[in-house]
């Protein structure tokens, strides 16, 4: 039974499996290798998945969502028509699709994964991917950052000793980078950096604001359908802004009066507070690692936001190069988890593949400051692991006490890089309980242990009375009991999924829907008979039929679809 590969990502998501010595990306059942990371509704109440409730994000933005990836870890919640969701679930739902999807493509079922994470995400946003995973029926062998997984696909394990490569992985939702080199059969992961809301969502927030204010339209004044409208045609936009010099876009709106034209220059103007933010992790990342931009062999490129031409000549200029994109970036994680589920499945054509990692953040505990005041003032963060670490690795500090007679000692975890607690995120605590002595005579060992995955957990022992103490670190925001996912199943298993075997027709459908919403006068009569003609087909039920009625169908979207201004 073989591992599954899945990257996880904001916009899209994929799959992959190791076969024949070789990762092999798994199409969906659409026969497209990547899957759109939307879940819908439709109007029976039916669960859509990907690229079906993608186009149903502009007809209907109540029954639709994406994104949610941004949300893992926290306590975000939305709603699709009258039921609810979490963050955690969405992405149960479309790791679920993927499962299926790889199941109906080899034949048997799956139930151990690999899952891609950002480099950057946080102990929360880790523990959140994984019970996702748990939820959807997958027994989670690894979470593997996504830079790392990008590093095997392009091969850095057949370069020579010493090689050093810069990993920059621009998605839909986030941003990270990582430092890695090789030497004597290891793959080294020497520092990482990002930002966790910085991606190509938040570049086309920019161009949706430009678009307002050239217009003077008041986005309070668009309703869900038309902004949703205005995004999609503005998304189109950017990524014809990666081959064009410029773009013009008419009548997307009927509150438009003049053509907006957009030109790469003004995209890169408007952009350059994003821009700045994007040189802070890739410098921070350079100096953890202590190497000179000339030590660097390769820059690579990852990721569908890093095809926009604003961050290519910055990535030019600050490194003087041309970077290396030349497999798709879209698809090059989901690639590199196949083959981290390949070195799980202990395949002997990867049995000289070693891969290290590193912790993002530093790990600590909060200590009494000293240093203002009363000795009883709390806030100040001592790091037990530091960032950039390698992992898996078990790091222990001694703590005392420091009142008179103190019976506990606390141990507040904090994940994070500011002097202030505060600043930083909390994970959890742990009680040990010590004889009462004059302050500073008892003590204890605090060690972190950090593995592959990112997970931490925390074992304290009190020298003086030999007792011990141990806790895996879960916030409650997230904390589920195996009670708690099997309820979660339970619940997402009441949901009917809609018919994998109509997919292709829903499809074609909410695409026309989406072409109609988009068109006016003649060309929307046409779209609402050619609609028509496809329903009736259906409806006659006559499998022959609809065959010959889809690829009629498919033609005349197509044609369509070539007619636009992009």
């Amino acid at each position: 039974m073989a591992t599954l590969g899945i990257d996880l990502g904001t916009t899209n998501s994929a799959c992959s499996i190791w076969k024949d010595g070789k990762a092999i990306l798994v199409p969906n059942r659409l026969g497209q290798s990547i899957t759109p990371s939307v879940v819908g509704l439709d109007d029976d109440g039916e669960l859509l998945i990907g690229e079906t409730a993608k186009n149903r994000l502009v007809s209907h933005p109540k029954k639709t969502t994406s994104l949610f990836k941004r949300y893992m870890g926290t306590q975000y919640s939305t709603k699709l028509g009258n039921k609810t969701f979490s963050a955690i679930e969405l992405s149960s739902l479309v790791l679920k699709s993927l499962k299926e999807d790889a199941e109906a493509f080899l034949g048997e079922s799956i139930t151990d994964a690999v899952i891609s994470v950002p480099a950057y995400f946080n102990d929360l946003q880790r523990k959140a991917t994984k019970v996702a995973g748990e939820i959807a029926g997958l027994n989670v062998e690894r979470l593997i950052n996504e830079p790392t997984a990008a590093s095997i696909v392009y091969g850095l394990h057949d370069r020579s000793d010493g090689a050093q490569f810069l990993i920059l992985d621009l998605g839909g939702g986030t941003f990270d980078v990582s430092l890695v080199e090789y030497f004597d059969g290891v793959i080294e992961v020497h520092a990482s950096a990002g930002d966790n809301n910085l991606g190509g969502e938040d570049f086309l927030m920019l161009l949706v604001n430009d678009y307002l204010t050239f217009t003077g339209i008041k986005k309070s004044s668009l309703s869900a359908n038309e902004l949703r409208q205005l995004m999609h045609a503005i998304e189109e936009v950017k990524c014809e802004l990666s081959k064009e010099g410029q773009c013009v876009l008419e009548n997307v709106l009927s509150k438009q009066t003049a053509p907006w034209k957009i030109t790469r220059e003004r995209f890169g103007e408007i952009t350059q507070d994003l821009l700045s933010r994007l040189r802070l992790p890739i410098e921070r990342t350079i100096l953890d690692a202590d190497v000179e931009l000339s030590d660097i062999d390769e820059v690579i490129l990852v990721g569908g936001a890093t095809r926009m031409q604003p961050f290519r000549t910055l990535v030019s200029k600050m490194f003087r190069r041309i970077p290396l994109c030349n497999i798709d970036p879209d698809i090059v994680v989901g690639l590199g988890a196949g083959v981290q589920a390949g070195l799980r499945d202990n395949h002997s054509d990867l049995d000289d593949v070693v891969l290290t990692d590193v912790s993002p953040y530093s790990l600590g505990v909060e200590i009494v400051n000293h240093n203002e005041g009363s000795s009883c003032d709390g806030g100040i963060f001592l790091p037990i692991i530091e960032r950039n670490t390698t992992v898996p690795n078990s790091i222990v500090k001694s703590l005392c006490t420091v009142s008179d007679n103190q019976e506990f000692l606390v141990v507040s975890v904090f994940q994070g890089e500011s002097r202030l607690v505060k600043n930083n995120v909390f994970l959890g605590k742990l009680e040990a309980k010590v004889p009462r002595a004059p302050a500073g005579q008892e003590s204890i060992d605090v060690r972190y242990s950090y593995d592959m995955n990112g997970l931490l957990e925390v074992d304290i022992s009190v020298p003086s009375t030999g007792m011990t103490y141990h806790k895996a670190i879960v916030n409650a925001q997230i904390s589920l009991s195996d009670a708690d996912i099997f309820k979660a199943k339970e619940r997402l298993a009441l949901l009917k999924f809609h018919p994998r075997e109509q997919e292709e027709n829903r499809l074609l459908l909410t695409k026309g829907d989406r072409l109609f919403e988009s068109s006016l006068g003649e060309r929307r009569d046409y779209i609402t008979q050619i609609i028509s003609n496809f329903e009736q087909a259906l409806e006659g039920q006559n499998v022959t039929e609809i065959i010959q009625a889809r690829a009629t169908f498919e033609h005349q979207l197509d044609g369509l679809e070539e007619s636009r201004l992009f």
